[in-house]
């Protein structure tokens, strides 16, 4: 079975500085990772790696067999991409199905008109995620939760083959995140694998396949039990960590509140 990505002896340098060092790690199968790390450890950079956004001074990045660095575009093609919500800024008015509808027109050729397909995908999706209801509000009127689940909505509508989630739940309140949450596992069930970067896996319990802990190289790698112990943790948030063992997931507190 092809890999869903492989990272090979990575290094990025950005404006001098060297932000990723050594990063050998691969994804096998179509699962859920969740990537943690304290501020400044390399997450966000990392999930921009797989897209080709940043490129590396060092190494390869494979994504579903794809070169990244060589075939950008295929890759793109494949991937649904949601940045952390502060990144995202939409000036222009448009309505939340506009804004779901954008990923698939970016795809099309100019003059850009959505196809009696593409509508339908999109009353699919919002359906899904509970915003049908809403479709013709502007965007810019919606909570920072709602925001959120329609940003989701228009990564998955591009029927992707994996979906990269930064810092998802920042700023959205328990209902819109276990909105999320109840979205995520049916995108899962349909065997799209889910790259999630996080401060705060215990949300996440139930659907954690896989743990990444970053620090600018790869602490560890492995099922929630193996990579979440307490000396792992230590190495990246201090002796302040706390972890408690449990199912499906250990608990941590780590008293990071962004990353």
């Amino acid at each position: 079975m092809m890999s869903i990505f492989d990272v090979k002896g990575v290094d990025v340098v950005l404006n001098g500085n060297k932000v990723l060092e050594g990063i050998t790690v691969k994804l096998e199968d179509p699962s859920f990772l969740a990537i943690m790390g304290p501020n400044g450890s390399g997450k966000t950079t990392f999930i921009r790696l797989l897209l080709g956004i940043v490129h590396p001074s060092k190494g390869k990045v494979e994504v579903l067999g794809y070169d990244v660095g060589e075939n950008p575009l295929e890759v793109r093609k494949v991937v649904g991409y949601v940045p952390q919500k502060e990144r995202v800024n939409f000036e222009i008015p448009l309505s939340v199905e506009e804004v779901v509808g954008m990923g698939l027109l970016s795809r099309k050729a100019i003059p850009r008109f959505p196809s009696k397909s593409d509508k339908e995908r999109i009353e699919s999706v919002l359906k899904v995620v509970g915003m049908y209801e809403k479709r013709k509000v502007p965007f810019v009127n919606l909570s920072g939760g709602q925001q959120q689940r329609v940003l989701i909505a228009r990564a998955v509508a591009q029927e992707p083959k994996i979906l990269l989630l930064d810092e998802p739940f920042n700023g959205v309140d328990a209902h819109n995140q276990a909105q999320i949450l109840d979205f995520l596992k049916t995108i899962k069930s349909n065997g799209v694998a889910i790259i999630v970067v996080t401060h705060d896996i215990n949300p996440l319990a139930e659907l954690t396949d896989y743990v990444m802990l970053l620090n600018k190289t790869v602490i560890a790698f492995g099922t929630p039990e193996e990579a979440l112990n307490y000396k792992r943790l230590c190495q990246i948030y201090g002796p302040s960590v706390q972890v408690i063992t449990g199912k499906p997931c250990p608990t941590v507190i780590t008293g990071d509140t962004h990353a």
